[in-house]
């Protein structure tokens, strides 16, 4: 091992690897098909062509008549075959050609090293990856093994495979448990961290295979333009013969080499629920950072003084906050430090509007969390801790203000680049997750990303029961609590899924008043989020999580509960995205086991109001005050909002990127870089 983020197969320098390859070779024709397998193989621009299962099936058989000739080799000569094809790749011979021997031999390295042996329908989905498309796997069904066969196979020309992920732990924890297949082929494998200096990422890029997130990789590629911009150069400058020589003298190196080959893991929330938010490194001179901080701190002091309707009006179509005349008096004659009196009068309006905004629509544990004196984003869609992101126009720093921690004030825009930019620069690109059908289009229409259906390993058994629906909050989550209790005496496991930390809160209280025993997992908890979901399967266990906290952790039935039902899954009130629910819901009946689920809503869910507006979604409300129980028909009225929301946010995502691509062909017609401002 070399760094503490890089698994190291090989120390050995590229002229001695190049030397083991040539020896690697000198047998070939030991490593190649056989005649007779040659006969049985079925042609692969045949098994390749096209969109069609039956087609990729029938390379099954050709993957299992060379997994059975490896079977028999050495640890030593397991990597010889792969420094072979790493030598064949390198020379020309087609990918496409060389899938069968390498997905063989990635079968047979996993299976003697972690006695984990991939699946048919793995090996299908990794032929999907490969394709570059994204692969829809049902939750349990193997994706962090499936994604080694593509990684592998494209690692082979040498420029480098990346897995992006959603965040820290999942890369760290994904390469360290796939590092000894990678290694028992010859491969070295790095992690990108967060917290990594510029030579420990350096050090991970050139390795053959990469795990990071996307925000990681983003940065470091921002990172890397800033960086060349400096020094007044072009990257081809700096490549060719002499290039070391030119990086001695130049000081500082990018870390990353070329965007060559990615799989994206949880596609769905990385390409499209993240895709909302620009990548964003700052850069202005610290003259005013003073006179800012006091004025948020001010602006934040004084936002709950201000009364809707007399001082300020509110778009809740826009959630915009415009000072009335009498709250743009009451801004006039607030008390004032003096270097908030130095501020414009536009500008003090205009940060009252900002924490006046953030008072009312942002709140702690809901919104945001605060870690170690630092405000930490909870990521709407997943529940989880967007560490690294920020809010932008100025919000984020009104809510440290609010929250009295240190402001961070932002800086300006010195470099950005979209989601959406940032992976569509990779040669190749693939993703998988358990919920794409829905977003089909757009990973077509954005991504040039087919969305194909993996079928399952084992016939599902999951059972849906009937919609729950409530008149209002309250009569919502005591029927939760009796249906937790009933399936709870069965000693069935239930996992419930909440929107947010206040309400997994809310409910906790609840149960602890009914006396059952739980376990909530929300941001508060991400340090033991594994370890939470992976005990969720237990007899009798009760989980409240938030969203899809605990995300790409599988969830195992414990001995006798597949006998009396599996998991059952609560889902607490219908997400922004349809997606989201099915993510919770794919949480039970893993792997062909059974399970069950139900969803809950009331007539004062959050998606009302966010598809509605504030006064039609309060008419609806009012409807349910006086009944605890509403017809079940109206769960389709709360997916029709549910889908208008989807379609909002669509909309906003297509309207970004529009304009980002208008920006950036103005910038290269005034000869700029596209990801970088014109000031330095």
């Amino acid at each position: 091992m070399g760094s503490k983020n890089v698994y190291m197969a090989s120390n050995a320098p590229e002229k001695a690897v190049d030397e083991e390859l040539a020896a690697a070779t000198s047998g070939k024709q030991d490593l190649r098909l056989r005649p007779s397998m040659l006969t049985r193989a079925t042609s692969l621009a045949h098994g390749l062509a096209g969109w069609k299962m039956e087609n990729w099936k029938s390379l099954l058989p050709v993957i299992s008549t060379h997994e059975q000739s490896y079977k028999g080799l050495s640890d030593r000569e397991i990597r010889k075959q792969s420094l072979a094809l790493r030598y064949r790749a390198r020379s020309g011979e087609s990918l496409a050609r060389l899938l069968p021997e390498s997905y063989a031999l990635v079968r047979v390295a996993s299976e003697r090293v972690l006695g984990m042996r991939h699946y048919d329908v793995q090996m299908l989905g990794g032929i999907a990856l490969f394709k570059g498309a994204i692969a829809e796997m049902e939750t349990g069904e193997g994706k962090t093994l499936t994604a080694t066969l593509p990684v592998y196979l494209r690692a082979l020309m040498g420029h480098g495979s990346h897995l992006a992920t959603v965040n820290d732990y999942l890369a760290a924890r994904d390469a360290e448990e796939m590092a000894p297949i990678y290694e028992a082929l010859g491969l070295t494998i790095g992690v990108i961290q967060t917290d990594d200096s510029r030579d420990q990422r350096r050090e991970s890029y050139h390795c053959d295979i990469t795990y990071g997130t996307a925000k990681e990789f983003g940065f470091d590629f921002l990172r890397d333009r800033l960086l060349l911009r400096r020094m007044g150069r072009q990257l081809s400058e700096f490549l060719g013969e002499g290039s070391s020589q030119r990086w001695e003298e130049a000081g500082d190196k990018p870390v990353q080499r070329e965007s060559y080959y990615c799989v994206v893991d949880e596609a769905d929330s990385i390409l499209i629920d993240e895709a909302r938010t620009p990548l964003i490194i700052g850069s202005i001179g610290e003259d005013a950072v003073e006179q800012i901080t006091q004025t948020y701190a001010w602006s934040a002091h004084h936002a709950s003084l201000y009364e809707e309707n007399d001082d300020y009006e509110y778009d809740h179509e826009k959630r915009k906050v415009e000072l009335t005349y009498a709250g743009r008096q009451r801004v006039r004659a607030l008390p004032k430090p003096d270097l908030v009196s130095d501020m414009g009068l536009v500008d003090l309006y205009e940060y009252s509007e900002r924490a006046v905004k953030v008072f009312r629509d942002f709140h702690l544990d809901q919104h945001y969390v605060v870690v170690d004196g630092e405000i930490t984003i909870v990521d709407e869609s997943t529940g989880r801790l967007a560490e690294g992101r920020k809010w932008r126009d100025g919000i984020h720093q009104a809510i440290e203000a609010k929250e009295n921690v240190e402001i961070t004030v932002a800086t300006g825009q010195a470099a950005r680049i979209t989601i959406q930019d940032l992976f569509l620069r990779y040669r190749y690109l693939g993703g998988m997750t358990g919920t794409a059908r829905s977003a089909t289009r757009e990973f077509r229409k954005v991504y040039k990303l087919n969305v194909i259906q993996i079928p399952t390993n084992r016939p599902n058994q999951r059972k849906q029961w009937q919609d729950e629906v409530s008149g209002n909050a309250d009569a919502k989550w005591a029927a939760i609590v009796d249906e937790v209790r009933r399936v709870h005496e069965e000693g069935r496991p239930v996992l419930i899924g909440t929107r947010s930390i206040e309400k997994s809160e809310t409910l906790s209280r609840q149960l602890d008043d009914a006396g059952i025993n739980h376990q909530v997992l929300n941001a508060h908890e991400v340090e033991r989020e594994a370890d939470i979901v992976a005990q969720a399967g237990q007899g009798g266990k009760v989980t409240v999580a938030t969203n899809m906290a605990g995300r790409g952790t599988d969830i195992k039935l414990s001995d006798g509960v597949a006998d009396i039902g599996g998991l059952h899954v609560i889902c607490t009130e219908l997400h922004d995205s349809a997606r989201i629910d099915r993510q919770l819901i794919g949480r039970c009946a893993r792997q062909g086991d059974p399970g069950s689920f139900r969803q809950f809503m009331s007539l004062d869910d959050d998606v009302l109001r966010e598809a509605h507006g504030r006064e039609k979604s309060e008419r609806i409300a009012k409807q349910g005050e006086e009944r605890d129980r509403v017809s079940p028909q109206f769960a389709s009225q709360t997916r029709k909002a549910q889908a208008k929301v989807e379609k909002k946010h669509y909309r906003d995502r297509a309207t970004m990127l529009h304009h980002e691509k208008e920006r950036k062909k103005i910038q290269r017609e005034i000869g700029q870089d596209p990801y970088l401002d014109s000031a330095d």
